[in-house]
Order: structure tokens, then C-alpha cells, then sequence
């Protein structure tokens, strides 16, 4: 172990000798009650991680990462009961703590723990569909149980009415603190596999985090309330929780958490359709026209262009000068992934249609799909980070845009052979494309059958 690995070893370890010194000395474990001190730092603790929830939460749901998913539980759960337990100060909203107040900690954070186990697995792609699939029903779950519980505690009935006698209390917070300790550790070790692997700055806060609350539980079971050895427990939580805060802030805002993200999100070869639309003439238009009248412009079409590609799932990945480019099955979870971006095109054909019809002066969009094998995951350095799609399939779809007319959807030939039957193209026969040797098989997208039988037809207005 190098000295680095062992000064940090001693560093997290401290806490759990200070607590082992503190009970075989009581002397030194001074008593200090103080109900606002209390109160305010497990509310500032609980808030820290409503934060936590929140912003890994919307990571999650974009990346559609299921890591990132129970991670963000984790806070969540700690952070709905750690605020229950801010309550349990007495004076706050009962002159004495029962017991469901006064064990809302240990059973938040045990919850947390196995959520945070649960995160440290490297679930394979499709089981990490299956849980984002699940994400609202198990966030709702979540809540629901903080809501019952408050009620229980609020409402004085048992078992959570009455405040616990010491003896009780001592084997209830036993009862939660070794189940969470191993769960935490576990977690911890698991990351800190991962951090070994990526050598992230931000993995190795989240295992000092794990650390921590798993000493953070010890103190709960062992320490004496109002005693120095029960504030170090409330103090462990803050500090875990507020490192990862901490240490997610220095990371690039757009991949804040990508360090942590699975195996197959961070990087993986899947099969995506690519959508590209750019608007026809606009180079010779930007010329003629000022900034501003560009500008205003641009901000008209994509106000409707964006939209309708979200309509149909698709992931806007980049916006450059007047092109778009947006990515089908960027999660894994699209099966239907080459109708959604046709679809999609036709959308957005039809969507900038009236805007320029009012504007006979402006360019007008065309658009190019392609589906094939993609890189699909996290590039760049520190400080500039995109999550996106690379490869020969999206080159071809920029490439199939550029042979379209304004108005116009041209598809290759993978995607065409994924559209359901009834769909009516029209032939473009093999186009030369810059970087293709060979000719490809190109189509202009007339029309695609309407997903309600007999409602008629998806087409272009080109």
C-alpha cells in the first residue's frame, strides 16, 4: 500500500478511534445539550442530500443510468428521514421524542445502505432498463413511506408512539446499525474497486462517504445521547454527505456524475438511429443577413424543431451553427429506435413547415436518418465532457442529410429495413458520399403508416 493510500486509510479510520476512546474513557465524553445546535445540523444535513437527490436524480434520468438511479434513492431515503429526525428535537413539534422520531436516523440510513450496495453492482444494460422503467413507482414507494411513517410518529400510534426506555432503544438502534454497517461497507469496497479501475477523484469521495456512514452507524448503536460520542455521528453524516456535494461541484457541470455511471453509460457499442437536419442554403443566407435577423432565425425553428424530435424520444445531442443532431436508443431502451427518428424527421419537417411558408425568404430544413452500430458514451477531458454518439453510422446519417432536399427526409438503407410495412419511400438509388468508397443505397421518406390503424399517414410537406 503506498503512503498516499495509507495516510488516507488512517484519515478515515480516525472517527472510529476518537468514538472507541470516547466510550473506554467517559470522562472525555462530555455532555452538551443544546436542542437548536441539534436541530439545525440534521436539517442542514438532510438538505444536503434533498440537493444530493435532486441533481443525481436528473443525471440519472437522462443517461438513463441505473447506478446513478440508486444512488440518488439513497440520498433521498437518508434525506426523508433524516428530516424526521430533525423533528425529533424536543420542542420542535413534540415536547418529547417518541421513538419513531428518535429511530427515523438509523432506519433512513439503513434504507440508504442498501440502496447504495444495491448502486455498487454493475447491473448488465437491460437490467438497468428495467429499473429506470421502475424509477417512478420506486421513488413514489419511497415517498410513501416517509409520509406513513411521519403519520405514525405524529398520530402516537404504536409501535412508534412512546419514547423508548435506554435498554430498548440500545437494542433497536443495534438492530439497525449492523445490518447498515455491512451494507455501507460493502458499498464502500465495491467502489473503491471502481475508483481502481477509473481513478476518479469523485469515486474515492463516495467511498470515504460509504466509510463514514458505515462509522456513522457504529456511533449511532454505541454512542450516549447529548454526549460528545452522539454528536460524532451526527457530524460523520454531514461531513459524507457533504463531500460527495463537495467534490460533484468541481466536476464538468454536464457529466457531473460520470464517474459514476455504469459500465455501459460511460461507454458501450449500441446500436442507435442518428438524425441530422440542417437548414438547406443557410451559409449563403448568414452571409446576406446580420447577426441578429441569423439569430432570431435559428431561435424560430429550433423552438419548434426540438420539440417535435422529443415528441418521438429523441435525445438532442448537439446543436451546431443551423445543423441538429439528435440519437435514438442512446439508453438502450428503444427497440423501435429507427421508426421513432423517421418519425421524428417527418415531425420536425412538418413543425418548421408554417414557419417557413410565413418566411418564403428563409432556408428551410432537410434532414437525414441512419441506423447502425455506434460508440455511445462519455468523451472529452476534465472540464469538457459530452455523453454522445461516435461512429460510421452517424457520419453517414450527417452525410444522407446533405444529399436531401429542403423539406426533405433521406434514409439509408439499415433504417429502411427496420420501418414497418406499409411505409412509402422513394428510391434515390446509390448516392456517393464523402468517406464512402462505395455507393449507398439512399430513400426519400414519402410517408409512413400512422401507428392508428385507419387514421391514415405520416408524410412530409417537402
Amino acid at each position: 500500500m503506498s503512503p498516499r493510500s495509507l495516510a488516507w486509510a488512517a484519515l478515515v479510520a480516525l472517527p472510529l478511534a476518537a468514538l472507541v476512546l470516547l466510550l473506554a474513557v467517559p470522562r472525555l465524553d462530555g455532555l452538551w445539550q443544546h436542542n437548536p445546535s441539534h436541530f439545525w445540523l440534521v436539517l442542514l444535513a438532510a438538505v444536503t442530500n434533498v440537493v444530493l437527490a435532486v441533481v443525481t436524480g436528473d443525471a440519472a434520468r437522462r443517461r438513463g443510468d441505473a447506478r446513478l438511479f440508486l444512488v440518488s434513492l439513497a440520498f433521498l431515503s437518508a434525506a426523508g428521514f433524516l428530516a424526521l429526525h430533525a423533528l425529533a428535537t424536543p420542542r420542535v413539534l413534540l415536547d418529547t421524542p417518541n421513538a419513531g422520531f428518535v429511530v427515523a436516523t438509523p432506519v433512513g440510513l439503513l434504507l440508504a445502505s442498501a440502496f447504495a450496495a444495491a448502486s455498487s453492482l454493475e447491473l448488465s444494460p437491460e437490467a438497468s432498463v428495467r429499473v429506470m422503467r421502475r424509477a417512478s413507482q420506486l421513488r413514489i414507494a419511497l415517498f410513501v413511506l416517509l409520509g406513513a411513517w411521519a403519520a405514525v410518529s405524529l398520530a402516537g400510534i404504536p409501535p412508534l408512539h412512546d419514547p423508548l426506555p435506554e435498554e430498548s432503544a440500545r437494542g433497536w438502534l443495534l438492530a439497525f446499525a449492523l445490518p447498515g454497517v455491512a451494507l455501507y461497507a460493502f458499498a464502500a469496497w465495491r467502489y473503491l474497486g471502481l475508483y481502481r479501475r477509473r481513478r476518479a477523484p469523485l469515486l474515492l469521495y463516495v467511498v470515504t462517504a460509504y466509510a463514514l456512514l458505515a462509522e456513522a452507524m457504529i456511533a449511532i448503536a454505541a454512542g450516549r445521547d447529548w454526549h460528545a460520542s452522539w454528536w460524532e455521528w451526527h457530524l460523520l453524516m454531514l461531513v459524507a454527505f457533504g463531500l460527495v456535494a463537495w467534490s460533484a461541484r468541481r466536476e464538468w457541470h454536464e457529466e457531473r456524475f460520470a464517474d459514476l455511471y455504469l459500465d455501459a453509460t460511460a461507454g458501450t457499442v449500441r446500436r442507435v438511429s442518428v438524425l441530422f437536419a440542417d437548414l438547406e442554403g443557410f451559409t449563403a443566407f448568414a452571409e446576406q443577413a446580420g447577426p441578429e435577423r441569423v439569430s432570431a432565425v435559428l431561435e424560430e425553428y429550433l423552438a419548434v424543431a426540438i420539440p417535435a424530435v422529443r415528441e418521438h424520444g429523441g435525445e438532442t445531442d448537439k446543436l451546431i451553427g443551423d445543423a441538429l443532431m439528435a440519437v435514438f436508443n442512446k439508453r438502450g431502451d428503444q427497440p423501435d429506435h429507427a421508426e421513432r427518428a423517421v418519425r421524428a424527421a417527418l415531425a420536425l419537417q412538418r413543425a418548421t413547415g408554417p414557419v417557413a411558408q410565413a418566411h418564403p425568404d428563409w432556408p428551410r430544413f432537410r434532414a437525414g436518418v441512419n441506423t447502425g452500430a455506434a460508440h455511445v458514451g462519455v468523451v472529452g477531458a476534465a472540464g469538457s465532457r459530452e455523453h454522445t454518439a461516435l461512429g460510421d453510422a452517424v457520419n453517414l446519417a450527417s452525410r444522407l442529410e446533405g444529399q436531401a432536399r429542403a423539406g426533405e427526409v433521406v434514409i439509408g438503407p439499415e433504417t429502411y429495413a427496420e420501418l414497418p410495412d406499409g411505409t412509402e419511400v422513394e428510391p434515390l438509388g446509390g448516392v456517393h458520399v464523402k468517406g464512402k468508397a462505395a455507393p449507398v443505397e439512399a430513400y426519400a421518406v414519402v410517408s409512413l403508416p400512422d401507428r392508428n390503424a385507419g387514421a391514415g399517414a405520416e408524410t412530409t410537406d417537402g
